[in-house]
């Protein structure tokens, strides 16, 4: 408490710090405060995610703004209605010992009515959606022409959501002399373009190192076979058993299409997706919070509202397209100290991608080996025996102990022992026995000649005027050739023609399909390229072309315009995919596919026997 009276915060913020069981301010908190407090200026502030950012412009705002009157005095935008609900309800509670205080969030899929009806009684401080927040400005539901304090939360994801047009206009109504506060956790270069844009001379902060990742989270990669990804997830689950994760995809479809798998082999899990309604939403993350749900899998945009800080695991089921958002995606972990993993699963063609994040986190990624059925029988065994030790005995027992004493009367303790793990271990045992070693050759140091070699790139007389950017047309060809997601890569699309690469293996079938193939009743012409592309290579992520135009169906994630923007935009091509499952073998009647899971009840609390 002293540390925090130290930063200028007056009483009654101090108060409130003591009952949300505030000791010491983060490094971000001990910076920025001070200087939002003694001076008006503006600042850029860079700090991962997990470092108290809200508290950072949160306590100097409330301190600085006059609860007495009704104006609109600060206005906070955030890329998502989790995140913009998130930081209403902190700042509600740090302001809880300022009578009168007001602080409205502002975001789509909500009543516009009841939120104008809000910001009307006199809402000193609007925490908003740059969607919702023009809408309601454009309807002259809102005026921000006195505000004095402008945060920009989470700037690098609003701008990679494609909304500085929006914000250009809602600050084209604000005032040119109120104090500007832009809190991001990578600078790229959106970002300093917004900064010089709208700021003046601000004051920068940084903690740590530009777009470097947590020194509290560990980085793994998994090298498998496309087709065995989910299997490989499960497996790290069943190999973790207290596990409380995040599990990324790159689209709302795949995150639909594995939490759906996930529930149907018997895990705790649920999806947080732009296509939730936000009170399905909120019952996702309340499940969450409470760990009733032990694996949400989330798009990249629905977890910036993720604020819970025990979470072990973050696992990279799908690589971003953008090497900037593993940044987002592992701080998810390793949060208030504590520490964390970020788990990836890739694919040969994605290893590249693990050299260009390492790269830019300036952190080395530890190739590991996905565990074998035996070390999973092992792992849930001693899990066994922890609960069992940690368990409270139960006094209403007693009454039964006599009778259940007669029952095993004739068992010594090893055997009463050895037939207890038994029931856990047997049924690992049958399920694991003869189950395949998922793990490839290739990892962490590969050779990217002796890729090459097996490796056949391919010239196509079809680019961006038939309106194909590279994730298009990677989708295009990896269903015309029925070949896996990873199968097709290094795609490159220029203005008429395009490269892209498959395994030499499918040269035949490639070179098959496209003869005598015609698209729209065009003639297209295919040959097999002197051109590694080793320098030009599109694996499906990095600054390619298309990112920012990327799977627009996820558009629904991104804020609102009145309702969602995803509504509006769309889909840019429809898209077929998500991870392949078919290694599962078939449970006896259950009348559908089965998993790389047993089907009977399990420890922790995770599982449950399907009737």
């Amino acid at each position: 408490m002293t540390a925090f009276k130290a930063l200028g915060l007056e009483e009654h913020l101090l108060k409130a710090i003591a009952d949300l069981g505030f000791e010491t301010p983060s490094e971000v908190q001990a910076k920025a405060i001070p200087i939002l407090l003694e001076r008006e200026t503006d600042m850029v502030s860079l700090a991962q995610t997990g470092t108290g950012k809200t508290a950072a412009f949160g306590f100097p705002m409330l301190q600085k703004i006059d609860v007495k009157s009704r104006t609109t005095q600060g206005l906070i935008l955030s890329p998502t209605r989790e995140l913009c609900l998130q930081i209403t309800n902190e700042m509600a509670a740090y302001g809880k010992y300022m009578p009168g205080l007001n602080v409205t969030a502002i975001y789509g899929g909500a009543s516009i009515t009841d939120q104008a009806r809000q910001v009307k009684k006199g809402a000193q401080i609007i925490v908003a959606t740059p969607g919702r927040m023009k809408d309601m400005i454009g309807r002259g539901l809102i005026d921000i022409s006195k505000i004095e304090y402008c945060v920009l939360d989470e700037a690098d994801e609003m701008l990679n959501m494609g909304f500085y047009e929006d914000i250009t206009e809602i600050l084209s109504h604000s005032p040119k002399e109120k104090s500007t506060w832009l809190f991001s956790a990578t600078m790229p270069k959106e970002v300093s373009t917004i900064a010089k844009k709208f700021m003046h001379t601000p004051v920068e902060i940084t903690v740590g190192t530009k777009n470097v990742g947590s020194d509290q989270v560990s980085h793994e990669y998994y090298l498998v076979n496309a087709r065995d990804r989910y299997s490989a997830l499960k497996r790290l689950a069943d190999a973790n058993p207290e596990i409380f994760s995040v599990i990324f995809c790159r689209t709302k479809r795949d995150t639909q299409k594995v939490a759906e798998q996930l529930i149907e082999d018997g895990y705790n899990a649920a999806a947080l997706h732009g296509d939730l309604s936000q009170s399905q939403r909120d019952t996702v993350m309340k499940s969450f919070r409470a760990r009733q749900i032990q694996m949400l899998v989330a798009t990249d945009v629905a977890a910036r509202g993720i604020d819970v800080d025990d979470i072990t695991h973050v696992i990279n089921y799908q690589l971003p397209d953008e090497t900037e958002i593993y940044t987002h995606r592992s701080g998810r972990t390793g949060r208030a100290g504590k520490t964390g993993i970020s788990m990836v699963i890739v694919s040969k063609s994605e290893v590249r991608k693990i050299h260009t994040i390492e790269k830019m986190i300036q952190k080395k990624f530890i190739s590991k080996e996905i565990p074998s059925g035996m070390e999973i029988c092992e792992v849930q065994m001693f899990h066994l025996a922890n609960n069992i030790k940690d368990t409270k005995i139960n006094p209403e027992i007693n009454a039964y102990l006599p009778n259940i004493n007669e029952v095993l009367a004739d068992f010594s303790k090893e055997e009463l022992i050895q037939k207890v793990f038994s029931v856990e271990f047997t049924r690992f045992l049958n399920y694991y026995k003869n189950s395949k070693d998922l793990n490839i050759s290739g990892g962490g140091e590969r050779n990217f000649e002796e890729e090459n070699k097996d490796s056949t790139r391919y010239f196509l007389n079809i680019g961006s005027k038939d309106d194909f950017d590279w994730m298009s047309l990677k989708d295009f060809l990896r269903d015309l050739l029925q070949l896996g997601k990873d199968d097709v890569y290094k795609v490159d699309v220029k203005d008429s023609f395009s490269f892209f690469n498959t395994d030499t293996t499918h040269q035949e079938l490639v070179m098959g399909i496209f003869k005598d193939f015609k698209l729209e009743g065009r003639q297209i012409n295919i040959e097999i390229s002197k051109d590694t592309g080793r320098s030009k290579g599109r694996s499906g992520g990095g600054r390619d072309r298309g990112k920012r135009r990327g799977d627009r169906n996820d558009r629904g994630d991104r804020g609102d315009r009145g309702g969602d923007r995803g509504e509006r935009r769309g889909s840019f091509k429809k898209r077929s995919g998500g991870s392949s499952s078919s290694d599962k073998p078939a449970f006896k009647g259950k009348g559908r596919r089965g998993s790389e899971r047993p089907d009977t009840k399990g420890t922790g609390g995770r599982r449950r026997r399907k009737e």
